[in-house]
């Protein structure tokens, strides 16, 4: 039976595990971090074709009772007017990225799957015709192929490739926060979307009435922003944007990046996929979908075709042009937001987005 080493624990590991265990193959997760819940402060959005990846893998069910749902997107612009309402795909769910990895981390241990924290890799070589890993703790593995499912700062990639290019700033820094105060209009069946003067900024309540919200801002110096930062940025603005920042005693704030374009996704046994292979500017709230749909894919691709270069290559055929065009779309909307000039995207040019669906029974041949 074929071996397969995920390097990454992170949601595009977990879920191509639980893909390639479907597909016939046995997976092994090696998670770099000891939890596998880094960028714990942060929530997500899994759209419904992130949803539809999950459900033809059977891993669906736990999101759904993990997480909460939307049912539009209400776009205002500075002075509070609504601009634009989007209905949302039925089926997304909202939640936590920490609660996203334990659920998904539960569902790989109950279904055998073996993951081994703290195996950051440090080299990975071809030995004998197979993939010989070896971790920074000193420990090492083997097997038939290696998923690199490591992020946006992938070693992977750069293993693959070593003149790839480095994840490119997108000159936005994010926040996100979490409040339970009442004072301002809550948001309980949709996402409020504020494009700004100077910041954008965007919320939803959940069904406990925590307010969960998140702010992308022109690039702050990370060694002194804080929550009067975000404040100051919102203050001219007549929404509650500020008045939600101000109510917040924890926030966690990141610079955002992307990786455009990567030349190379595999070579002949090891191959990446999610953020290793195509990072998107949180603008569209796409990225972890995407990843989703690439693990399954994958999987689809390794069981249908052979030999594994070939399996590789038409995976890749498949991917490329639709994440690439995520990629492009999504860091044109984040730079329109945050000059205070944004054009909502309207629901029916979403289409292409949201009503992707796989069927995990159909050939990929």
């Amino acid at each position: 039976m074929t071996k397969a080493l995920i390097i990454g624990g992170g949601i595009a590991g977990a879920v191509t595990a639980m893909a390639l265990r479907r597909a016939g193959m046995t997976p092994v997760i090696h998670e770099a971090y000891a939890t596998g819940a880094d960028d714990i402060g942060a929530f997500l959005t899994i759209m419904r074709n992130g949803m539809n990846a999950l459900e033809a893998v059977d891993a669906h069910q736990p999101v759904i009772d993990a997480g909460f749902p939307a049912t539009n997107v209400e776009y205002l612009d500075g002075s509070g007017t609504r601009i634009h309402l989007n209905p949302m795909r039925s089926g997304a769910r909202t939640l936590k990225r920490s609660a996203l990895y334990r659920v998904l981390h539960d569902e790989v241990t109950r279904r055998g799957i073996p993951l081994h924290h703290g195996k950051r890799l440090a080299s990975a070589s071809i030995v004998d015709g197979r993939v010989h890993a070896e971790f920074d703790d000193g420990t090492s593995a083997d097997g038939d192929l290696l998923v690199g499912a490591d992020g946006i700062h992938s070693a992977t990639r750069s293993i693959i490739d070593p003149s790839a290019p480095a994840p490119r700033f997108t000159g936005l820094t994010i926040a996100y926060g979490y409040t339970r105060t009442t004072s301002f209009p809550l948001s309980a069946d949709a996402y409020r979307m504020i494009s700004g003067s100077r910041a954008f900024f965007g919320y939803t309540t959940a069904p406990d009435g925590e307010t969960w919200w998140f702010s992308r801002a022109p690039e702050l110096d990370l060694a002194t922003a804080n929550r009067q930062s975000y404040v100051d940025l919102l203050a001219d603005d007549d929404t509650p944007a500020a008045q939600i920042v101000r109510s917040t005693d924890d926030l966690f704030i990141t610079n955002a990046y992307d990786v455009p374009e990567t030349r190379l996704w595999h070579n002949d046994s090891m191959v990446l996929v999610g953020d290793a292979a195509h990072a998107a500017s949180p603008a569209a709230g796409q990225g972890a979908s995407m990843a989703l749909e690439d693990s399954v894919i994958l999987a689809q691709c390794l069981r249908d075709i052979t030999p594994t270069p070939a399996a590789f290559e038409r995976y890749t055929t498949i991917r490329r042009a639709r994440v690439e065009r995520l990629v492009a779309e999504s860091a044109a909307l984040g730079s329109g937001a945050n000059r205070g000039a944004a054009t909502p995207p309207k629901a029916e040019d979403r289409h292409w987005l949201y009503d992707h669906e796989i069927d995990w029974s159909e050939p990929v041949g």
